[in-house]
């Protein structure tokens, strides 16, 4: 589909100034343009986990979104959305309902990948018609910076603090993105703040018009978390995507397509060296870290294009 993107961006906000997101957060960016990938008149309905986008953007009775606004628990955004998204069926049946709805969650990766993960896990098994979006921040930013499982190697949080006897997370990162592709539901797409947001629109667009369930995972860096200048955040998504750090790809019923190929493909400290959360693997004695962590980076990459490839 052709779009005019200065029209695109120029829509009405669905998510209202005035919140008390910090300054230059990505995961309000990131809401911000999923949501413009709503049509003009379309009605939607939007779940949110607990997390910094919930405590920021709404505080009974007040909420920043224009739309129907439902929060619930840490642990159930996608069983709530889902038991929406059926009794809304059933009241349609019933010929008490007569306007469509669009239904869409939101969680952070502390409530997606973690303690959301279950029934998140349930809802697209049963394949309820709704968008699930992560806003990837890599820690549970809203009490603490705690790592998660979405936290990167070596990422010093406040329970892997660096120090003389850590080196900060010991794990890799969960590709959660794959995993909820591994539960062959009909679209998924991984993508982050560049540019236009045409990756980022065109994906949101395919998925809330996409029937059955849907899942957008979306890299949203934290400047207090990842600790970076706050008016750096489109620089650092670029290099996420240059490193292969993030690739930007997306399976569509089950065909896996790769979205973008970097020319020159950079080298993974270019994406690290910003954020003081990765200060310490440029200190002398640390070149091994940075040598595993460009080896995981590879080695991710390689899987991804040979599952691109077969197709």
């Amino acid at each position: 589909m052709s779009y005019n993107f200065k029209e695109e961006m120029n829509k009405p906000e669905r998510l209202a100034p005035g919140h008390r997101m910090c300054a230059g957060c990505g995961g309000t960016i990131a809401v911000r343009a999923v949501l413009r990938a709503l049509h003009e008149g379309d009605k939607a309905v939007i779940g949110n986990a607990t997390g910094c986008l919930e405590v920021s953007t709404f505080m009974y009775p007040y909420t920043a979104y224009e739309d129907s606004y439902i929060h619930n628990a840490f642990e159930n955004a996608g069983a709530t959305m889902g038991g929406v998204e059926t009794a809304y069926n059933v009241l349609k049946r019933k010929g008490k309902i007569k306007d469509d709805y669009k239904f869409i969650t939101f969680g952070g990766d502390g409530g997606t990948y973690d303690i959301g993960f279950q029934s998140l896990s349930g809802a697209m098994e049963r394949n309820h018609d709704f968008v699930y979006v992560c806003y990837d921040n890599g820690a549970y930013m809203n009490t603490g910076i705690q790592r998660s499982s979405a936290t990167p190697m070596y990422a010093d949080t406040t329970t892997t603090p660096v120090g003389s006897e850590s080196n900060g997370k010991l794990q890799n990162r969960k590709d959660l993105a794959a995993i909820i592709a591994a539960h062959d539901v009909p679209y998924v797409g991984q993508s982050t703040l560049l540019g236009n947001f045409k990756d980022l629109h065109t994906k949101a667009e395919k998925a809330i018009y996409t029937e059955g369930a849907c899942f957008l995972n979306v890299m949203a860096p934290c400047p207090r978390g990842w600790r970076y200048p706050t008016e750096d955040i489109m620089e650092i998504c670029k290099l996420g995507v240059e490193t292969c750090y993030w690739p930007l790809f997306e399976v569509d019923h089950g065909k896996w397509i790769l979205n973008y190929e970097p020319k020159k493909k950079l080298p993974i400290e270019d994406f690290l060296r910003p954020q003081g959360r990765f200060k310490h693997l440029f200190k002398k004695g640390n070149e091994d870290l940075l040598v595993q962590f460009q080896e995981e980076v590879d080695r991710r990459w390689e899987e991804l294009q040979f599952r691109c490839s077969k197709y």
